[in-house]
């Protein structure tokens, strides 16, 4: 049993020169999340500087004006330098920050799910579903998805602060990454 459990990790061990791969995936799968995130509020920067400062009804946080323009920066610019593989531990720094901001004060309050499952939400559903049926043109509407309500919860930034803690202890991996070939050539090991 022993050999047959040795052999088995050799096999698994032989995939380590693939190993490339998994930081790859997560910067692909990141570069999008951030990209929408930061070019939205670039594109309306005014209405998010008010929505951080206000305490009625945004989030109220210190220093709006400067918070709303380090996470808009932070996300596009960020987007740009994980898909290039550039600066990849060092953007993950302030990206981790913005989503741990984004989870307390944002989300927080919403619980985990991002997506409610409840059977509250089910009956919103099912009325929002019936009301589009009898006023609107339900199947345009659904023709590339379903309706979902939406909780809103810490799921998704906990997700991405977990990718990002990777990438900042792993690096934008090999071969595929900027930081890869800046290293071989001028860092000495």
């Amino acid at each position: 049993m022993i050999k047959l459990l040795n052999r088995l990790q050799d096999l698994l061990d032989g995939l380590r020169p693939l190993d490339f791969l998994a930081p790859l995936a997560i910067r692909i799968y990141l570069v999008p999340v951030f990209w929408m995130a930061g070019t939205n509020k670039l594109g309306d920067m005014q209405s998010v500087i008010s929505w951080f400062g206000n305490a009625e009804w945004g989030l109220g946080l210190p220093a709006p004006a400067a918070m709303a323009w380090a996470a808009a920066l932070t996300e596009a610019g960020g987007a740009i330098l994980l898909a290039l593989g550039l600066a990849t531990r060092w953007i993950s720094i302030p990206l981790m920050v913005t989503m741990a901001v984004a989870a307390v004060t944002v989300h927080w309050a919403n619980g985990w799910a991002a997506i409610a499952e409840t059977a509250e939400s089910a009956e919103r559903l099912e009325h929002a579903t019936a009301i589009l049926q009898q006023h609107g043109n339900y199947e345009w509407l659904t023709g590339a998805g379903e309706f979902v309500v939406l909780n809103n919860g810490i799921e998704f930034a906990a997700t991405y602060f977990v990718m990002l803690l990777v990438l900042f202890f792993q690096g934008g991996g090999r071969y595929l990454s900027l930081d890869y070939w800046i290293a071989r050539r001028w860092r000495r090991t």
